[in-house]
């Protein structure tokens, strides 16, 4: 595939961001074609390279298809080499707290003078105004605040943190689009550069939310944590262990599939019980139902038991871990999981590239660089520094050069 088959190709991508949020949104652009420069410190990089995760496994996909140039921005010499990157880039990511760019003459006020049609994306924990706007913010108090640690986990436990940076994630999907919106409007109707502000805590909150404000707004109702199940929407809908000791999870929110699954678990005597007939019927013997379910999952193994809920073409999947993930046939034909050759580890595995585009598809060219290994292209290639002034800089720890 060429590079003029890339739909970001030709857009600079300014990443000076850290671990997840900022980042993810230049992931993904970089992903399609977007040429990203992430700035890092000199000394210590993302903290994702510190084994804060996976013993540094984590950079090798959070950093894919990404050019790594080590400026140390608390230096008025590393801030200028920053000020004429600026000059010619599309996008400028960061997530640190409000203020700490404007103290560093790295803050939208300052950017945009050097270049006025540049897309500044800003991503706090809290936004770049709001009496939280100074807190430290972590996705996990995103996740707390969005109502979504309330709603999950089983009536009778606590609220229930997802082990994954969920918020962070919406919040990269969110600032991806928002930076597509500003180009678009920018390039396409002779618009100008904006900055964009997004808070950790909004995207998720909208996101999985949305329903339930119109709905305390017009009925006053909270909802509370129900397990697997969700009464108001799907009946039956669960997870279910199964006879080889796995889990299957299924949703009978159409009337035809629930009548599908009672048939499969109960013949024709469970399909014409007249307590299981209606979506309230259900709702109101819902525990004698689910019991009924898993007494029959419990004597099939899973794949025999997804094998007859197609064949009765009723909705079912098997719940996975990574490993189940890696021998799926179906996301081995989506290229869900793909191979890419790493200067330290060799082939690696890697997410795949979404979504799919039939014209200008992305695609993965290398994974995470390591510190600095594209300072001195970079900077030689972009800004007016003297390869003498380079050598001076590493020396006085600036930038970090990798041999």
């Amino acid at each position: 595939m060429s590079s003029q088959e890339l739909p970001l190709e030709g857009v600079t991508v300014i990443e000076c961001a850290g671990i997840f949020a900022g980042p993810w949104t230049g992931t993904l652009m970089g992903d399609f074609g977007a040429e990203v420069i992430k700035i890092e410190h000199p000394e210590f990089g993302d903290p994702l390279r510190d084994g804060l995760h996976d013993e540094q496994l984590q950079i090798k996909t959070m950093a894919r298809n990404k050019k790594s140039v080590a400026i140390d921005l608390h230096h008025e010499e590393g801030q200028a080499l920053v000020h004429e990157l600026v000059e010619d880039a599309d996008i400028f990511l960061e997530n640190f707290r409000p203020g700490t760019l404007e103290k560093w003459n790295l803050g939208w006020e300052t950017l945009s003078e050097i270049n006025s049609d540049l897309v500044m994306v800003k991503t706090t924990g809290f936004g770049q105004y709001g009496p939280y706007k100074n807190r430290p913010g972590f996705g996990t108090l995103a996740e707390s605040m969005s109502g979504f640690a309330h709603l999950t986990g089983e009536a009778d436990g606590p609220p229930t943190l997802p082990p994954f940076p969920l918020a962070d994630s919406f919040a990269g999907l969110y600032s991806t689009f928002a930076a597509m919106f500003a180009l678009y409007w920018r390039d396409v109707n002779g618009g100008t550069g904006q900055y964009i502000d997004t808070s950790l805590l909004e995207p998720i909150f909208a996101s999985l939310m949305n329903y339930h404000v119109i709905e305390y707004d017009q009925k006053k109702i909270v909802r509370q944590r129900q397990g697997n199940t969700v009464p108001n929407y799907s009946v039956p809908r669960n997870a279910y262990k199964t006879a080889d000791d796995e889990w299957v999870a299924l949703s009978a929110s159409s009337q035809s599939i629930a009548e599908r699954v009672l048939r499969i678990v109960g013949g024709d005597e469970m399909a014409e019980d007249p307590r299981f007939q209606t979506h309230s019927d259900r709702v109101e013997h819902i525990e004698e139902l689910d019991e009924r379910i898993q007494a029959w999952m419990i004597e099939h193994d899973r794949e025999e038991i997804i094998e007859i809920f197609e064949e009765n073409n009723a909705a079912i999947a098997p719940i996975y871990d990574i490993e189940d993930i890696y021998k799926d046939p179906h996301l081995k034909e989506r290229d869900a999981l793909i191979t890419v050759e790493d200067q330290d580890l060799g082939d690696v595995k890697l997410h795949g590239v979404f979504p799919k585009m039939s014209k200008t598809p992305g695609r993965v060219e290398h994974t995470g660089p390591h510190l600095g290994q594209h300072t001195l292209e970079v900077l030689s290639e972009r800004t007016s520094v003297s390869p003498e002034e380079l050598e001076s800089f590493y020396e006085n720890g600036i930038v970090n050069i990798e041999e």
